[in-house]
């Protein structure tokens, strides 16, 4: 923060300074790393993101082919009460039978096709759940990934303000973790 003259640095902001003006090899791996590791958790991230979307579509895609495998089931019940009345009328006296065969027959042929539909709109809806499914299992895995570079990053900043190495070691591990972890996201 500064104003009228007066600078106030944070230890972090002091420590990256030191570093960028210094000719401490050990404090550029660290920054390079830094820098690798936040382009990698970037994409991590948009991936991530990518496949939320991805998963929040499909289980759209799956509600409207689901509404409208209703609709037809609707349309086929519907279909249904219209058979059932043509065979209650045939049992009226004086009543057109041949009449009321005919629609019944016609009716069991309709229903036969609107089930067909009706069926293959619940397979969609099926199909359309199960993408939905295996997208917001890749979302997970992408999250996972890019929390492990998001630790990394931060073991790294811990590093470069405590100058241990065994920390950077550390940071090296928690990284290639979040790279597995992003490898078999891609899988």
């Amino acid at each position: 923060m500064s104003g009228h003259g007066f600078h106030v640095h944070g230890p972090h902001d002091h420590a990256v300074e030191h570093a960028a003006h210094s000719n401490d090899k050990f404090s550029g791996k660290i920054a390079v790393t830094t820098a690798i590791l936040a382009t990698v958790g970037a994409i991590f991230g948009y991936q991530g993101g990518a496949t939320q979307n991805d998963a929040a579509l499909f289980k759209n895609n799956a509600a409207i082919a689901k509404t409208e495998a209703a609709n037809r089931w609707n349309y086929y019940q519907a279909k249904s009460s219209k058979q059932n009345l043509a065979e209650l009328a045939m049992l009226l006296p004086n009543a057109e039978v041949e009449k009321y065969k005919a629609e019944v027959v016609r009716y069991k042929e309709e229903k036969d096709a609107i089930k067909k539909d009706a069926e293959q709109w619940e397979t969609k809806s099926a199909e359309w759940d199960h993408k939905s499914d295996h997208a917001l299992h890749k979302h997970h895995q992408w999250a996972l990934a890019t929390t492990a570079e998001q630790i990394a990053i931060a073991l790294a900043a811990i590093t470069l303000l405590t100058n241990r190495k065994w920390l950077m070691y550390a940071t090296y591990g928690v990284a290639a973790v979040g790279l597995g972890l992003g490898a078999m996201a891609i899988v």
